[in-house]
């Protein structure tokens, strides 16, 4: 241990928090959280302590540490998860198994929503919270809210269980409770799982006060219940970390402004990306990194307008639509995050340009991961020590490394030719910040236009026969159906019998195009 390392020991708090152990190049190699930071941190430089073979690893290579303290051990589990995504560091993929990502599924859309966990998130509907990387805590944690919220955690049966004799459930089976206050119980703690504790507290504490007022006392005693229950938690989930986490510490957001030149951190990261199978539903989307998470209730998709397999042209029409100036109500990013090299780059270029569009913009190409930006188109000032200018003689592949990072001109590059000079291409060693960064953006804008397209692809095989009649629409389907059975059926059906069900006109369309 050195003697920075062990100065800085002897100053950890005895608070809940997460800790991230680094090596001597900086790189953070684990995240953890702790109840007693003091405590938990020492125990890595206990000689007297045994450890197994892959924690023996991780301990000689530990440098630095530092810290983020929180009010309780649940912020420290939630926390933790969201620094994991972001930093991805190694030592947590070798001593974890990554089976155990759990995500929180909750569809409001349903008459009566239930709160589920799962290890596959689907373009459902639904919303996700997660992945997580311990799922025993997270299931902890959601008995916890439980008792606050009390919630269904499978499809409503419309019958008195063991839960509802705990408390557990609403009652709506016993008229104890509607569906409607009950989702807007469900709401209040979808507010406290994505970061919005002040905002609730303050919530309940006016709900209270006006029930009160009217004399609806019974109700005012349940949010007041609430409140003090919310109050005795002190609780700071940090999904937006828009609470504690002080940016100008961030590694990888500092770094990206300091690399690209930016007026301030990006606190807005928007991620494109196309998702096709042989130019059939063609979508894209865009995701959405508020301070550097997730923010998936900005999350967006696109389906593709233009017919092919063409990514470029998708991608000029995404930009397009996203900046037309009809969608006043998103936000504007302050980086704009491509998925793809100089190609989708410059697609996305030219429409940003034809909208008057002025934001940072570069791409993240898959092979190599690297940066690739427009030394003008941009809207960024890379900074000159990470470009190097090759000569046509420098042999091929040349680079210098400069603080983590190196970079070389598109000149050296097969995929980009060399009469296109403005692109330049910045590499970041795999383990940098903003590398892990970027990937984690560009792999969640996959992922997103990807399930997606999947979900369209599916829908359109299980599409029915009808579903392309002029004038055949979901009530009429469902009534035609439900009069004969199956589509064979209605094929054999008389106009006589068909005008029965949906009148003769529309009898004789269906008959035509059957």
């Amino acid at each position: 241990m050195n003697k920075n390392l062990e100065v800085k020991l002897r100053a950890l708090p005895r608070e809940p928090g997460v800790y991230f152990h680094k090596s001597k190049s900086g790189e953070i190699i684990y995240v953890g959280k702790a109840a007693v930071l003091k405590n938990r941190v020492r125990q890595y430089f206990q000689s007297s302590r045994p450890f197994d073979p892959k924690t023996e690893a991780l301990v000689t290579e530990i440098y630095d540490t530092d810290w983020i303290t929180v009010e309780s051990e649940l912020d420290a589990l939630f926390l933790e998860s969201e620094m994991i995504k972001r930093y991805k560091p190694r030592y947590n993929i070798l001593l974890r198994d990554d089976k155990s990502q759990t995500y929180i599924r909750i569809n409001l859309k349903d008459e009566v929503p239930y709160v589920d966990t799962t290890r596959q998130p689907l373009d459902d509907g639904a919303e996700y919270f997660g992945p997580y990387y311990n799922g025993f805590m997270i299931k902890k944690a959601l008995r916890l809210l439980r008792k606050i919220f009390p919630y269904y955690t499978k499809p409503y049966l419309a019958k008195a269980e063991l839960d509802y004799h705990l408390g557990l459930t609403p009652g709506i089976e016993s008229g104890k409770s509607t569906p409607g206050q009950y989702k807007t119980d469900i709401k209040k703690m979808i507010m406290f799982l994505k970061g919005n504790r002040k905002q609730l507290i303050i919530q309940l504490e006016k709900e209270m006060k006006q029930l009160s007022k009217m004399q609806e006392f019974e109700d005012a005693a349940r949010a007041r219940n609430q409140l003090n229950s919310l109050k005795a938690l002190q609780k700071q989930i940090v999904f937006s970390d828009a609470e504690f986490m002080d940016l100008s510490k961030d590694k990888a957001l500092s770094g990206l402004k300091d690399l690209l030149g930016l007026v301030d951190v990006p606190r807005r990261i928007e991620g494109y990306d196309i998702s096709h199978m042989q130019g059939t539903n063609n979508v894209a989307s865009m995701v959405v990194a508020t301070n550097g998470l997730a923010d998936k209730a900005q999350y967006r998709k696109f389906k593709m307008q233009i017919p092919g397999n063409n990514d470029f042209a998708h991608m000029n029409e995404t930009m397009k639509r996203r900046f037309s100036g009809r969608h006043k109500d998103w936000m504007m990013p302050d980086l704009i995050l491509i998925d793809g090299g100089k190609g989708q780059l410059s697609s996305a270029l030219d429409a940003l340009e034809q909208c008057g569009v002025n934001i940072p913009v570069i791409g993240l190409a898959k092979r190599e991961e690297e940066i690739v930006v427009h030394k003008t188109r941009s809207n960024v000032a890379v900074n000159d020590q990470y470009i190097v200018n090759l000569q046509k003689s420098t042999e091929a592949g040349a680079s210098r490394e400069l603080n983590g990072v190196v970079s070389r001109n598109e000149a050296s590059l097969p995929q980009i030719s060399s009469d296109t000079e403005d692109f330049v291409v910045i590499y970041l060693t795999k383990n940098h910040h903003i590398t892990k960064l970027l990937q984690r953006i560009r792999n969640e804008s996959h992922r997103f236009a990807v399930s997606y397209h999947t979900h369209l692809k599916r829908s359109g095989q299980v599409k029915s026969a009808l579903d392309s009649i002029p004038g055949v629409g979901p009530v009429t389907r469902k009534r035609l159906l439900k009069s004969f059975g199956s589509v064979e059926n209605i094929k054999s059906a008389s106009n006589a019998e068909l005008a029965k069900v949906v009148g003769l006109v529309k009898a004789k369309t269906i008959k035509a195009n059957l």
